[in-house]
């Protein structure tokens, strides 16, 4: 009985990280059917992540002043790679991300980033000489054996040089952070995790809304109301407060239990996408679905 008792803080713990985690996901999980909805009234890739950005920044800042009290300033190289950091993994990986969903659904979207372990591997063997274990390329190939058949799929149902575009352009995204995530190990052991991820996202927001203020006339930032509502879910709801859970998530579970709760991610598209968005839900989306997640639970198990 003492021995229960003793385990009941750490339980709850841990299904208090599986609730923050999932929920984490989901959110992120509804970025995309938030973005396809938007394109419906007529507004740019440019024009819509700026006003995600816009209405996240305010949450960002706030959580670079909480993780922030009572540390150090930032130096000099602190600041270059959090700036570094910021465009690759948030920036530039966002607005290809926006881009690509202008051509393809989001369900293979949500399947192309889910392969973002795999870049990291590969990043590891290119820059730093780690070895590829025959597991690790198994649990590769199944993923990629997933992606490709969903793509295929969708290749066949919209023709055209539209859907190749489109992955091609998520599959960047998820190469821009797979470098992010490489090069953050060691930012995270000096600022700590919510501090680097409240600046790095900080320096997206103004990387997003400058861009806007470059490419586009003032009066481009006049758009339907529902694109107004739709963003301003998608910068709180499925941006700055799934940053926030997945961070609380990782705290209570560790990284690796994290990302095996945040295999619900790809699945909560696929449902949003059906109900929300007409998208087809096919045999060979659902046998391409498990492959790539069979194949990142085999690498994530593979690399502990």
């Amino acid at each position: 009985m003492t021995a229960l008792k003793n385990d009941a803080p750490a339980n709850a713990a841990l299904m208090t990280g599986f609730i923050l985690a999932g929920i984490g996901a989901i959110g992120f999980a509804g970025k995309a059917i938030i973005v396809k909805l938007a394109y419906r009234y007529g507004v740019d890739a440019v024009t819509l992540i700026m006003y995600r950005m816009l209405f996240a920044l305010p949450f960002f800042i706030i959580m670079v002043w909480w993780s922030g009290r009572d540390k150090e300033p930032l130096n000099r190289r602190d600041w270059l790679g959090v700036i570094g950091l910021g465009f690759s993994g948030y920036y530039l990986s966002s607005m290809l991300d926006f881009m690509g969903l202008q051509y393809i659904t989001a369900s293979l979207e949500r399947l192309i980033l889910y392969l973002t372990p795999t870049m990291v591997m590969a990043l590891n063997w290119i820059l730093k000489g780690r070895r590829i274990t025959m597991p690790e390329i198994l649990a590769a190939l199944v993923s990629y054996a997933g992606a490709l058949l969903v793509f295929g799929v969708e290749l066949r149902l919209v023709p055209g040089t539209g859907t190749a575009l489109g992955a091609f352009l998520v599959f960047l995204s998820t190469c821009t952070y797979a470098v992010y995530l490489f090069y953050s190990g060691e930012f995270v052991k000096r600022l700590g995790s919510l501090r680097l991820v409240g600046l790095a996202t900080a320096v997206a927001c103004f990387c997003c809304i400058v861009q806007f203020l470059i490419l586009r006339p003032l009066s481009a930032a006049v758009v339907a109301p529902e694109v107004l509502w739709l963003s301003a879910l998608n910068g709180t709801l499925c941006t700055a407060l799934p940053v926030l859970l997945m961070m609380m998530g990782v705290e209570r579970l560790g990284p690796d239990l994290t990302s095996q709760v945040g295999m619900i991610g790809p699945l909560a598209t696929i449902g949003m996408g059906i109900v929300f968005l007409g998208e087809p839900f096919t045999p060979s989306l659902a046998a391409g679905t498990v492959l790539v997640m069979v194949g990142i639970y085999m690498f994530t198990r593979t690399r502990r």
